[in-house]
């Protein structure tokens, strides 16, 4: 019976004991008390909430070896390291660890910066080993698994907590449980788990409450999103849990929260295996088994217990009111300006360690259990994705299509900005440009405004498409890594939840400026206007997810927005002659939306102007057929122009889709 079990039972007992005449009141209270321990601490010891035996996991590694390129020399002339990339010097990073973690308990993983628990965390993981050479083994109960066999019966919370900041925290794990659920549940199979979740991490108190971005909108806290991820995790009931760093950014009490869960989630007989950088000596009394990594190998594997006995032996004890943590951590670190004694030190610990009882016995169990496995190289599979779908094609492109709306529909750039926007140019066109004649300076009057239509569909949808797309793009990474769903599912349900929205808006605007200015009034000439701005907008569209793909970051993004958007304004036939473009530029003029949307919106505007009023007979035109040849454009333009606006919006498309498809291959 566990400390937390005794204490309720001793107050329960005490308060019977003094009420007197109120007993049925102290037991109220004490039943209050003790659902509240259970919602705030999960549940108690030898309850039903404990995982089957069958289904517990001995996780071990064996013999990991982990070797990397040495990091270039900054002393070293660049152009000569450039030449001679790859030729680097190896380093031994990870040397011969091995280790073993139990069911029912919480193994925290330690070791100074470079001390090597993040590499052996990915190598245990099968993440981010692209650029190192892996050998030794990963076993479940004593047989070796790959990485998506691993996958399946584990679950891994990263440092980072990535989520769409529009959605609430329940429509959040609603859509973790719709995409990484068994496809054999129903959906009310999904939202009870959900709730069984919730109330296990005490989320219900702010299950209706956005998750927020930090600047943007106002959610939910820090300690709460770090349980919102283990929650996305436990959706799925994983026998083993990895935590990459589940304290960091959160103050001592929030650590303290986060980390007795972890505790808890292990005493249901799950294994737990988790990264802390100097956890505070309240949170070490509560680990079950430390892990010491320093200089890529195990100092220490064992118990607190043990770990005193061992560097009691050594003569190196934790000295009286001192923090473990932090002290083992200062002795196993490797002092600027004393390297060589530091590492001789180091490297007395951790061979005291291979041959103390404890590391012996560690190495007897990796010893048998890779005789016992069969020999396969688990280090191949590595580029495949971490687990299979677990749900059809079009329950997934459902899910992610309903995710995709409402952070569409919540998202105050995409929604208030932009009508806030096409009210502040509505006004600004009728003020400019209200009631234009049909005479001399009307028509270039008139030309510039359809022109301006052309770059507000540009800068208003490009900047919005990159904000929105490019910013979700390292959240869809980690969840396709995880094989929560494909890329083509989230590229299609991206692309078809943002087209009502920009198409509404784009329409609207257009609208109240087409009759603000006073255009050509037939209702055709109208419909067929805001046809044409929603193709060019439809473009651009395309132009920003092509942008956001290719990029590495928002800011790299909007960087290339100038560069891509500046030739093809230039080549949009306001600045330049059409027929005067150079022939070894021409493909420019071709790739330009504003080149066909000018076409389209000049031949729609004026081929049925039979009379415009003229001032100066040598210089005005006389009817919209002159315009046009001025600006070098047949009538005949008009279909060719839409139908290579329709051409560019599903180049662009196929272009941004075979990017991402290939960002999302070679992502680790």
């Amino acid at each position: 019976m566990s400390e937390e079990t005794k204490l309720l039972i001793e107050t329960e007992e005490k308060s019977h004991s003094s009420s007197g005449n109120s007993d049925d009141y102290a037991y109220e209270i004490s039943a209050q008390e003790l659902k509240s321990w259970k919602t705030n601490y999960g549940a108690l010891e030898g309850t039903k909430d404990l995982l089957p035996v069958k289904k517990q996991i001995t996780f071990t590694w064996c013999d990991i070896n982990a070797y990397g390129q040495e990091p270039p020399d900054p002393n070293q002339n660049k152009i000569l390291s450039f030449f001679k990339r790859g030729k680097g010097a190896t380093k031994h990073i990870l040397k011969n660890v091995n280790g073993i973690a139990y069911p029912g308990e919480l193994l925290v993983l330690m070791g100074s910066s470079g001390a090597g628990k993040t590499t052996l965390m990915n190598c245990m993981t099968f993440r981010n080993l692209r650029s190192l050479e892996i050998s030794g083994l990963v076993c479940i109960n004593d047989q070796p698994v790959t990485q998506t066999q691993l996958a399946a019966q584990s679950a891994y919370v990263q440092q980072d907590d990535l989520f769409i900041g529009c959605l609430t925290v329940r429509e959040h794990l609603i859509f973790q449980a719709l995409v990484r659920m068994g496809a054999h549940l129903t959906y009310e199979e999904r939202l009870q788990r959900v709730e069984e979740v919730m109330g296990e991490l005490s989320l219900k108190k702010c299950e209706t409450v956005l998750i927020g971005e930090p600047g943007v909108i106002k959610g939910i806290s820090g300690g709460e999103r770090k349980r919102l991820a283990l929650a996305s995790e436990l959706l799925t009931n994983p026998s083993l849990l990895f935590c990459d760093e589940p304290t960091s950014g959160l103050d001592s009490f929030m650590s303290l929260n986060v980390v007795q869960i972890l505790k808890t989630m292990a005493q249901t007989g799950r294994t737990v295996i988790c990264t802390l950088h100097q956890p505070s000596s309240e949170l070490f009394q509560i680990f079950d088994k430390i892990g010491l990594m320093a200089e890529g190998r195990t100092a220490f594997l064992g118990t607190l217990q043990e770990a005193d006995s061992f560097f009691t032996k050594l003569q190196a004890p934790c000295p009286v009111n001192f923090n473990p943590a932090d002290y083992y951590i200062q002795i196993l670190s490797i002092i600027p300006g004393r390297e060589d004694s530091c590492k001789q030190a180091v490297k007395c610990i951790c061979d005291a360690f291979e041959t103390s009882s404890v590391g012996i016995r560690i190495k007897k169990i990796a010893a048998a259990t890779k005789e016992s496995a069969a020999d396969q190289d688990l280090w191949s599979n590595r580029q495949r994705l971490l687990s299979p779908y677990k749900v059809s094609w079009w329950a997934q492109f459902k899910a992610v299509s309903w995710r995709c709306w409402l952070s569409i529909k919540r998202n105050p750039r995409v929604t208030k900005v932009k009508l806030y926007q096409v009210f502040f140019v509505s006004i600004l066109f009728s003020l400019l440009f209200g009631h234009q004649i049909c005479d001399q300076r009307g028509v270039q009057n008139i030309n510039g405004a359809l022109f301006i239509f052309l770059m507000n569909a540009t800068f208003w949808n490009l900047m919005g498409v990159i904000l929105s797309f490019c910013g979700e793009l390292p959240l869809f990474l980690r969840e396709h890594k995880n094989g929560m769903y494909r890329t083509d599912v989230y590229f299609l349900a991206k692309i078809t939840s943002d087209i009502p929205v920009y198409s509404l808006i784009n329409a609207m605007g257009t609208t109240i400026c087409y009759f603000a200015i006073g255009l050509n009034l037939e209702v055709t000439r109208w419909l067929m206007c805001v046809l044409i701005c929603v193709l060019v907008t439809f473009t651009v569209m395309g132009a920003g997810y092509v942008i956001s793909t290719v990029s590495t970051s928002i800011q790299m993004a909007q960087t290339l927005v100038t560069a891509v958007v500046t030739p093809f304004m230039i080549f949009g036939g306001m600045f330049l002659s059409i027929n005067s473009v150079p022939v070894y530029l021409q493909w420019l003029a071709d790739l330009s939306w504003f080149k066909y949307g000018n076409q389209a919106l000049l031949v729609n505007q004026w081929s049925n102007i039979h009379e415009i009023i003229c001032d100066d007979d040598s210089f005005c035109p006389q009817n919209g057929l002159v315009v046009l040849a001025s600006q070098g454009i047949s009538v005949d333009d008009l279909w060719p122009s839409l139908i290579a606006l329709v051409i560019l919006i599903v180049v662009f498309r196929i272009i941004s889709f075979l990017a991402l498809l290939h960002k999302a291959y070679y992502f680790e």
